[in-house]
């Protein structure tokens, strides 16, 4: 098994490998074994545990770690070393963060995991473990531009991006184990320290109508309840926004909550919920200090950086979406070479599109033989889902919503119901209106040739706004090719564009 490297991440540059790489993240609050299928643009955890050992619970008192964390968190670690083994991951990264970097005993235990397991633990500085939370964040956002925000159990890191790059950044001890001990739990106490805290750090005050990136599991858990509370529609956490006031409001309603008040939100841990009314204060005095235009929940963050951190140049500077959608089309894909074709088949209905519209049809393109190894009668439903609920998508959710809808207008023209019907709301009637043409236009297409290259181009289609028509025009040796499944699928498409089919045909 290889050893980590000496700066974290950086075992060895990769260039888009499918070796499966590894983290074993040692919190102050948790511990986690995070395996990627591999070192991509856009890797995909094949396996995630996180087990909460409290290694900082009473640091501040004590300044050790917790006797009983130690005894948990050595257990574990030990047991991630077998299963990385076993999966035959040769390249991964053992980190430490706050609480092991500040105890007095921290050297100690890091010795005795290198001792148990064989393999080296890197004790991450406060700036280390801000770039890594920021480089996790850019990773899906790579122009992210704003403030991110790391709350782990022990600690909080900030760090100013400006453009995707990264400029100022802090470490501060107002991590919810440390602020709960130091405030002895109390509320106005608890204020102080991190208005003292926060008020070190000047730069905060420019941020103003700018974007905050929230990244750790507290601060998730503020995003589910926000979620639950508002009846929202997808419960996925990455890239959830919401408008700054939206936020304040969640945040301070739960910051004033007891542990029992807090029992049953979605999507939260009942062994978090002791911490989340001091995650929500420090969420609170941050919103008012660096009024922030809107908040980001980010699911990337440390882990993510660190497999981030070890791309080369050329794989990061990747589009993440277009990399991800990009790795799907080669697990699913007939006829992998068929998508430029699709490409410019779909481009003349869409003349006056932006670059950001072309991207999400592009993505659409590569995902149109996500179902084919589906059961008819499901296939659109099952594709759609999919599409909505996959990992590593590094999209807003009115973009995931956009995918999902194309995707299941590639495979039938009925009307949506169930989930995809309630996410719908998620988006205007024109951009809903327009996700539905491009999966007919999609479909349309791969009934015409199969699937395979080489034939879609002897067909275009054409808008003629003033006959009010869509053309489709052909050779005319190829009018075998328009059978009746081609004729009808052709009429849906005008009739879902409010324009009547022409056929036309030209010689050769």
């Amino acid at each position: 098994m290889r050893k980590t490297a000496e700066r974290p991440g950086l075992v060895d540059e990769a260039t888009g490998s499918h070796e499966r790489y590894g983290v074993i993240d040692i919190g102050s609050n948790s511990i986690r074994l995070v395996v990627f299928e591999g070192l991509m643009r856009a890797p995909l955890p094949m396996f995630n545990e996180r087990i909460l050992c409290g290694l900082g619970r009473n640091l501040h008192d004590t300044g050790k770690l917790d006797t009983e964390g130690i005894e948990q968190a050595l257990l574990n670690i030990e047991r991630f070393g077998v299963l990385l083994l076993a999966m035959g991951v040769t390249r991964f990264d053992a980190i430490a963060t706050a609480a092991v970097r500040d105890a007095e005993d921290g050297a100690k235990f890091v010795a005795e995991v290198e001792r148990r397991c064989g393999f080296r633990v890197r004790v991450l500085s406060g700036a280390e473990e801000a770039e890594m939370a920021a480089l996790g964040v850019l990773s899906g956002a790579p122009e992210a531009d704003g403030v991110v925000g790391d709350l782990g159990g022990g600690s909080l890191e900030l760090v100013h991006l400006v453009d995707g790059v990264i400029a100022e950044q802090a470490t501060l001890p107002l991590g919810p184990l440390n602020l709960f001990a130091a405030s002895g739990g109390q509320r106005k106490c608890a204020r102080r320290i991190i208005d003292e805290a926060l008020g070190e750090l000047p730069w905060l005050t420019k941020m103003r109508k700018r974007t905050f990136y929230a990244v750790g599991g507290n601060w998730r858990a503020l995003a589910h309840a926000h979620m639950s509370h508002s009846g929202y529609p997808l419960n996925i956490i990455h890239h959830y926004r919401l408008r700054r006031g939206d936020l304040e409001k969640i945040a301070d309603l739960i910051s004033r909550q007891s542990r029992e008040s807090l029992t049953g939100i979605r999507g939260v841990s009942s062994r978090r919920l002791d911490l989340l009314p001091l995650a929500a204060l420090v969420m609170e005095h941050l919103l008012t200090i660096v009024a922030p235009r809107d908040v980001v929940f980010s699911a990337n963050g440390l882990r993510e950086g660190l497999a981030y951190a070890c791309l080369g140049k050329r794989v990061r500077k990747e589009d993440p979406l277009l990399s991800a959608v990009g790795d799907i089309h080669a697990r699913t894909a007939r006829f992998p070479d068929h998508v430029p074709e699709l490409l410019e088949w779909t481009e003349s209905l869409f003349p006056s599109e932006s670059a950001s519209e072309q991207r999400l049809r592009h993505a659409v393109c590569l995902l149109s033989d996500v179902g084919w190894r589906v059961h008819p009668d499901y296939r659109a439903a099952q594709a759609s889902a999919d599409v909505l609920h996959a990992r590593a998508l590094h999209v807003s959710h009115e973009e995931r919503v956009f995918l999902a809808l194309s995707v299941y207008g590639r495979y039938t023209s009925r009307e949506t119901h169930g989930e995809l019907r309630t996410v719908e709301r998620l988006l205007d009637e024109d951009t809903a209106g327009r996700a539905r043409i491009i999966g007919s236009t999609v479909r349309l297409g791969e009934t015409l040739c199969g699937g395979v290259p080489g034939v879609l181009g002897r067909f275009s289609l054409k808008t003629s706004p003033r006959k009010g028509s869509l053309k489709l025009k052909c050779r005319r040796r190829d009018r075998n090719m328009l059978g009746e499944v081609v004729v009808r699928r052709f009429g849906a498409l005008a009739a879902l564009m409010g324009l009547e089919p022409e056929v036309s045909f030209v010689d050769d």
